[in-house]
């Protein structure tokens, strides 16, 4: 079995002015920059063979590069039970296509289709019962958000490895958009 998802990673210009904000926040686990995606689509864990199917399926994705953009802060959860806060991504209908197009890779390998509202976004930290006030401090300071132009001209399959601490990723496989 193999951990796997699509993701377009965090140009390093990029990821280290979110490196910057990453403070003020006790015991946040803030996301080490060779980590910092944003997913298109969790496959999760998946046999060896669905995992070539899907890079059969993956690799026969078509479109044409566009850009991204970060814009604004949030939270995931609420009160006590905030487990995570990200970076959005500003609305874009290319990328929203690359993700659509991956869960139909998905479906087509053979695993069930994903149910969830697809909000892109860049995980900075995980937390665990964190001070909420401190959360809401960390967003309004933070909620101005704005990123250059991310040209987004191919996408990758990772697979994820989980640590004690914190999760390792690695690239399977990129896939070119052109």
């Amino acid at each position: 079995m193999i951990r796997l998802f699509a993701a377009l990673p965090i140009p390093q210009d990029i990821g280290l002015a979110l490196a910057r904000r990453q403070t003020g926040v006790e015991g946040a686990r803030w996301r080490p920059l060779d980590a910092l995606h944003l997913t298109l689509r969790f496959f999760g864990e998946i046999r060896e063979d669905v995992a070539r199917d899907l890079d059969a399926e993956l690799s026969a994705v078509r479109g044409r590069p566009f850009e991204i953009a970060l814009s604004g802060v949030g939270a995931f959860g609420d009160g006590p039970d905030i487990h995570a806060i990200w970076a959005g991504v500003a609305e874009s209908e290319p990328l929203r296509r690359l993700a659509r197009a991956c869960e139909t890779a998905a479906r087509r390998a053979g695993l069930k289709a994903d149910s969830r509202h697809y909000r892109p976004h860049v995980t900075l930290a995980y937390l665990r019962h964190p001070d909420p006030a401190e959360v809401a401090a960390w967003i309004q300071a933070n909620n101005l958000l704005k990123s250059p132009p991310i040209r987004v001209e191919s996408f990758g399959l990772y697979s994820s490895f989980l640590g004690s601490e914190q999760a390792h990723y690695r690239l399977e496989a990129a896939y070119a958009l052109t």
